[in-house]
């Protein structure tokens, strides 16, 4: 018709951005070509035909690694979710159906997570949704950061102290600080602790480079206290163990207890915060219909 303007399907439009999102996940031409089973120059051949397109440079070149450009950065927000959603597709039109048979659910979680929060959440989501293939990664905050930032999980679950702000974090259960020590130990008969009470004793922490550590260092601090690291172990369990036979004692968050253990606990709420556990999302990350259902599960048992 006469005055009606003609729309061009741009045929390679998806393949190109896909390429485009590998690459600004990855830092790497290479690496996307091989998460997309695709040769390099096919790859580069890709993006270069989007930058002619769209007229503007994407990536700055540097070495074998490439970064994106301010211009980059806003097609990126603009396209990954674009090029999942499409990816993705088939799950989500089949779970808007009522149907979710099959599919894959990654998780990244440290080592407490894993062990105390994420049982039940893990074992009601397979309950519903059998056909569903749950990998959690057993990973520490910085590499579970990583690793969303890289589109590698669908989701984290964590205590986070400092939020970046490309990721969101919503917070879905507090526990208490706790001292632990030998139930045979000198703190074990006081009801209340001073920080001072503490310094003298060998403290068994986890490793110097997690939030632990420098939520201690900061809170003696604050109260121009002394402390002794004697021990560095990691994972609650290793922790709780050694603080049984005798070792040191400890500053835990009260997650990690079960009543079962050989120790004294002390509470530390009027010297430490609460530490809360929640739901950490790359920011525009879009969600699959098994994220999104596994998020319900969590909200649902801890809110």
């Amino acid at each position: 018709m006469a005055g009606t303007p003609q729309i061009h399907y741009k045929q390679n439009r998806l393949k190109q951005l896909r390429a485009f999102c590998h690459a600004a996940q990855t830092g790497s031409i290479s690496e996307a070509a091989e998460r997309l089973y695709l040769s390099q120059p096919t790859v580069s051949l890709q993006i270069q035909a989007l930058e002619r397109e769209l007229e503007t440079v994407l990536f700055e070149r540097r070495g074998p690694k490439i970064k994106l450009t301010p211009e980059g950065e806003t097609l990126y927000k603009l396209s990954q979710p674009l090029v999942e959603g499409m990816d993705k597709l088939q799950e989500t039109f089949s779970a808007s159906c009522g149907k979710l048979e099959s599919g894959e659910l990654n998780i990244a979680a440290g080592e407490s997570t894993i062990l105390y929060i994420l049982p039940e959440p893990i074992r009601r989501f397979a309950e519903r949704y059998p056909g569903i293939r749950v990998k959690l990664h057993n990973v520490t905050g910085r590499d579970g950061m990583a690793m969303l930032r890289a589109d590698e999980t669908d989701l984290a679950i964590g205590s986070m102290i400092e939020i970046p702000d490309d990721v969101t974090y919503q917070p879905v259960v507090n526990y208490a600080p706790v001292l632990i020590t030998p139930k045979d130990h000198p703190l074990a008969k006081k009801e209340q602790i001073r920080l001072h009470d503490i310094s003298p004793y060998g403290l068994i922490l986890p490793p110097h480079h997690l939030s632990t550590w420098r939520m201690v260092d900061l809170v003696f601090k604050q109260h121009n206290a002394s402390y002794n690291v004697t021990l560095e172990a990691g994972g609650w369990e290793v922790i709780k163990k050694y603080v049984e036979i005798g070792l040191g004692i400890s500053i835990v968050t009260d997650v990690c207890l079960t009543g079962e253990e050989q120790v004294a606990t002390i509470p530390l709420g009027d010297y430490f915060p609460d530490r809360s556990y929640g739901i950490v999302l790359r920011r525009g990350k879009f969600l699959s219909p098994q994220a999104k259902r596994f998020l319900e599960i969590v909200r649902e048992l801890y809110n």
